[in-house]
């Protein structure tokens, strides 16, 4: 039993998920304090300090603290957009830059001229029309 628990834990799959992990927490800090130390201050010069937590309705003796949601909703957006900027739009342009020359593959399939629906490149009749294809 040690010797399959031992197989499973050093499979590289559940390496990378570990690995994935740790690093997806010390970025969630590095995310935080980048929106809570910069972003949130900037915004607080530009319109004034950004917190809704006093805001609130009572509704039939019930106190509704929709302030909070509203504190969660906009730091939920200033990660989101500071993710996207900062991490996910430059990987996507390093991607779009490193696999740039890449070579086009060929095609495997190519349109049936009677019903063009797409065949493989090989076939010499259509799957689906049962139509001769040169």
């Amino acid at each position: 039993m040690l010797k399959e628990f031992k197989a499973f834990i050093f499979k590289g799959n559940v390496v990378d998920l570990a690995v994935a992990v740790v690093i997806g927490a010390a970025f969630g800090a590095v995310v935080t304090a980048f929106v809570t130390d910069l972003l949130n201050p900037l915004i607080a010069a530009v319109v004034g300090k950004p917190d809704f937590a006093g805001f609130s309705l009572t509704l039939n003796h019930s106190h509704i603290n929709y302030g909070l949601f509203l504190n969660a909703l906009i730091s939920f957006l200033l990660i989101a957009t500071a993710v996207y900027f900062f991490v996910v739009a430059p990987m996507n342009s390093l991607l779009k830059r490193m696999h740039a020359n890449d070579p086009v593959p060929a095609p495997t399939t190519k349109k049936c001229p009677e019903c063009l629906s797409d065949i493989p490149v090989a076939a010499r009749r259509c799957a689906h029309c049962a139509q001769p294809v040169a």
